[in-house]
Parts: C-alpha cells; structure tokens; sequence
C-alpha cells in the first residue's frame, strides 16, 4: 500500500503521485509519514519535504502552509513550492551567503523588522540549498 501525495501551491502542483514515505517539516519539527498513518492536520514550516518514491527520495521546498494526513492521502497546501531538481546549486548557494550576510547586517543595525525578514529570506535560501543538494557552511 502507498500513500497519495500531492503538494498544491497557488500557481502550480508540485507533485500529484503515489509515494512510500514523506518527511514533512512542520513548525513543530520534522514529521515522518507512512501508510496507515494516523489522521493529522498540521502547520508547514519553511523547509524541504521529501519524498520517497519506488526508493529514490525527492527533495521538495515548501514555503510554509498547511498538511492534512487522513486515508493514506497527504494533502499540502502551501504558499510556494520548488523541486529541489529545478534549483540551480550555485545560485542556490549565492542566495544563501548574501542571506546570511543580510541577517548579519540587520542584527547589527537593522531594526526589528528587517531583522525579521532578513532571517525569513535566510531560511528560505537555507532551504533552497539544502532541496538542490548543497551543504550549509
């Protein structure tokens, strides 16, 4: 038995197919999912999903939303979504050291809310590098 996936963001589905397993990060912590898996509505984090599919894992970054697990169907609903197979590893990783230079900057001198955001941007591009296989420094 397998369970149903499908990521749903507003402009496109990321993935609508049958799967083994999923790795979910939700704002609680990382939640694996298998069949049988007991029904569940949960918040999505900024982070990678991934999912396990005929033994090969595919990294999915979701940008925050919503997870619904009930029947074997895992339905998320997100506010984006990226394969990490469509990311291009150097710009992924220029994202993220101009992120971190960023939030450097704002916890210097920035005010509240750009350090707010600055940490948003940093843990959007830390999850973009992560889905495209690149490590973190």
């Amino acid at each position: 038995m397998t369970l149903t996936v499908r990521v749903i963001a507003p402009d496109q589905t990321v993935w609508d197919d049958n799967a083994d397993e999923v790795i979910l990060p939700s704002t609680t912590g990382q939640l694996g999912i298998l069949t049988g898996h007991t029904p569940l509505l949960t918040a999505v984090d900024t982070g990678v999903l991934r999912v396990r599919s005929k033994n090969q894992w595919t990294p999915i970054v979701l940008m925050g939303g919503f997870a619904e697990v009930e029947a074997n169907e895992v339905t998320i609903l997100v506010n984006g979504a990226e394969r990490g197979d469509s990311i291009n590893l150097e710009e992924a990783r220029t994202a993220y050291s101009e992120a971190k230079a960023k939030l450097e900057t704002a916890e210097s001198s920035g005010s509240e809310r750009d350090k707010i955001k600055a940490k948003k941007s940093l843990k959007r591009a830390r999850a973009r590098l992560q889905a495209a296989g690149g490590t973190l420094d």
